[in-house]
């Protein structure tokens, strides 16, 4: 087959218009067109009046050897290459102790499906509940201001990301297509097949929600085992060996591989993790607040008159402001047509996140405004930024009345240095509610000063953007883990521990679903290779 690049068409093309220009760039006739696959489409909005749909085909064709020769000769022609995933081993030892994953989130979960593919019959120790019980008790926070400290945004079946936009893309390098593989299984497990060429794929939260209840009865009908309510108390190591995990403070589970995919806000972990002297370090990570206009707005900036175009749907956007303070003010985790939620998992704390469902229809869009922060802005142990994030939080929860609620400010009232007392035609969607306030004190001062800076300077790509009646609702912080359990390059195994191997967001090795899944598929086959005794030459 042949992959043609850089297929340019209109907006409002049709099948037989993409059928032509395909015939025209191979320069054949239709009866030596066997058939073409779409493997990426993408737009090109830079002109918002003629907005271009950008493709990827892949090519079936009748043509003979010397005909592909000359077309392989252009810089947009090229032989299809194999995305298929391949597996680096399947089970060839008795091991009497089968491998260990700590965490069902999107590493984990890719972690439990390929080690099952394999044949290894993984067990998954998960501290919180099943993707529905889960989803309940996370209702019980948004609806009747009561936190299930186990089971909420944060803990349970699907990760952080089950609460998400569900953003599938990543701008990680990814030359074994391993992407390509976590793609693959959505599409089995029940996500739109478009998700395989979209340029910004994403799901949403409902349909998440049974994707991976599907995924989860595919690890057990291959033999592996998914334990809910299982938290890890204790690790027992032995010479630099994993030996066994305690598991709720009574039962001992032995192991000697351990896949750690414990997200980026199982805190107690990390603490755990630290004391038995597993080696930890701290990391830079990011905070600030989340910001919503109304999503019309950010269409028409982003798309012109072609706003509210089915294709294009709604409008998403990536800044970064450098500030005269020397900090980068960017946005993160946009949700186009979303909501911003309470994601605390830790009892009077409050923090954001953002939300959409695959339709991304609520009327406003929200993206997290954070400023980068390193271990220098808080000094002391490779814990500290844990202390940092939880200060943050404590204050967000009392500054806004102790109940849940997130303190908030008008746009335009933070860029005065005033504080709200009531809201504009932005409504914020955070629930259980927002306390109208002045936000200056829930950030460090440094963080307030690069934000009032950048907003502006926001507006200027985003017409609109510093309007005064937008809402801003803090506090972001967990933006990512706060450490890094550093591990080897060759074979993924934690720098000064055999047999653990630190993966996805919580090891700081992933920042997303599709980075931390792809991160999943490495470790397993970093587990299995090393169960098996063999080299780990094709890890990446």
């Amino acid at each position: 087959m042949l992959r043609i690049t850089n297929l340019q068409l209109p907006l409002d093309h049709s099948e037989l218009d993409l059928e032509s220009s395909i015939l025209k760039k191979l320069e054949i006739i239709k009866e030596q067109l066997v058939g073409f696959t779409i493997f990426k489409r993408s737009y090109d909005a830079r002109k918002k009046s003629a907005i271009q749909l950008i493709y990827t085909i892949d090519v079936e064709t009748t043509i003979d050897t010397a005909k592909i020769a000359s077309l392989l000769a252009r810089p947009d022609i090229s032989r299809t290459p194999n995305t298929n995933y391949q597996f680096v081993t399947q089970k060839n030892a008795i091991e009497s102790k089968r491998p260990v994953i700590v965490g069902f989130g999107p590493c984990g979960l890719f972690a439990a499906l390929i080690l099952a593919q394999m044949g290894y019959k993984p067990i998954v120790l998960e501290r919180g509940k099943e993707v529905r019980e889960r989803t309940k008790d996370t209702w019980g926070l948004w609806r009747k201001r009561e936190l299930t400290p186990e089971s909420n945004v944060q803990f349970g079946e699907g990760g952080a990301g089950t609460f998400s936009d569900g953003k599938l893309w990543s701008q990680i390098k990814d030359p074994k297509h391993y992407g390509r593989k976590v793609l693959t299984e959505f599409v089995k497990a029940g996500a739109p097949p478009e998700i395989l060429y979209v340029s910004k794929p994403h799901i949403g939260t409902f349909r998440l929600v049974k994707m991976i209840e599907e995924m989860r009865a595919t690890i057990e009908s291959l033999g592996g085992e998914i334990r809910f309510q299982q938290k890890v108390t204790d690790i027992e190591l032995k010479d630099g060996q994993v030996h066994g995990l305690q598991i709720n403070n009574n039962e001992y589970l032995a192991t000697r591989h351990v896949v750690l995919a414990i997200g980026h806000s199982a805190r107690d972990t990390f603490e755990l993790i630290h004391q038995v002297g597993i080696y930890v370090e701290a990391k830079p990570f990011s905070v600030g607040f989340r910001i919503e206009h109304p999503q019309s707005i950010i269409d028409k900036a982003r798309f012109g008159p072609n706003a509210g175009n089915k294709i294009l749907g709604a409008a998403d956007y990536k800044l970064v402001h450098h500030a005269s303070n020397g900090r980068s003010v960017y946005s993160f985790c946009m949700c186009p047509g979303g909501t911003v939620v309470a994601a605390t998992s830790e009892p009077g704390r409050v923090v954001t996140n953002g939300m959409s469902q695959y339709s991304r229809n609520e009327r406003n869009a929200n993206s997290a405004i954070v400023v980068g922060i390193s271990p220098e802005d808080y000094p002391g142990s490779p814990l500290a930024g844990i202390d940092f994030q939880r200060q943050l939080e404590s204050f967000a929860y009392t500054h806004a009345g102790s109940n849940y609620n997130a303190p908030g400010q008008l746009i335009g009232d933070f860029l005065k240095n005033e504080p709200s007392k009531e809201f504009g035609v932005v409504l914020p969607s955070y629930k259980p509610g927002v306390t109208l306030c002045d936000l200056s004190p829930t950030l460090p001062a440094f963080a307030i000063t690069a934000i009032r800076e950048a907003l502006p300077e926001f507006e200027k790509q985003i017409k609109g953007f510093s309007m005064a009646d937008g809402i801003l609702t803090g506090v972001e912080t967990r933006t990512s883990s706060p450490i890094r359990i550093k591990r080897n390059d060759h074979d993924l195994q934690s720098i000064n521990t055999n047999g653990l191997y630190p993966a996805g967001e919580g090891a700081g090795y992933a920042g997303g679903i599709l980075s931390a899944a792809i991160d999943g598929i490495k470790v397993a086959e970093a587990v299995a290779l090393s169960i098996n005794n063999e080299k780990p030459k094709n890890i990446s």
